[in-house]
Parts: structure tokens; sequence; C-alpha cells
């Protein structure tokens, strides 16, 4: 945790973002008193996996490739009964 004054704040305010971004937290003082808090924001694993999502875009093909599978697999596992090769 970090303390500055309302002036420090002031005139440094950039920097100080920076220190919240990072993790720290910023308390200011005014007259040696504390009035406020910065904190860093919570960031969820929701507001990740939206990140991720948003920064990757969507295979077009992917959904043919998963039905051809899905065919593939169709065609390999039937109902046919089968006996084992030599028997």
């Amino acid at each position: 945790m970090i303390a500055v004054t309302a002036t420090h704040a002031a005139r440094s305010f950039a920097a100080i973002l920076d220190a919240v971004e990072h993790g720290e937290t910023v308390v200011i003082t005014r007259d040696g008193l504390p009035v406020g808090r910065l904190i860093p924001e919570r960031r969820t694993s929701a507001d990740r996996l939206k990140a991720a999502l948003r920064d990757n875009p969507t295979d077009a093909g992917f959904a043919d490739d998963l039905e051809r599978v899905h065919d593939e697999l169709r065609s390999a596992f039937t109902d046919e009964v089968r006996t084992w090769p030599g028997e």
C-alpha cells in the first residue's frame, strides 16, 4: 500500500494509476489523514474469458470440421455387432 498526499496525487495521477493497474493500493491523504483510496479493479475469470473471446476471432470452418468428425464417428460406431478377426 502506498500513501500519497492529495497534492502529489494531483501532480502524479498517471503514475499513480500505473501503480494501481499493477496491483498496488494507493491511499490519498490530506493533512496526514486518509481521505480516499484507489484500489485495483478485480478481474474475474468471466472478464478474462470475455477478453479471450474478443481477442481471438472465431474459426468459420470449425462447425464444418466438427460435423465431419461427428459423421466419421457415427460411421465407425454403428449398432452392428461384429466379431473379433479370426473368430
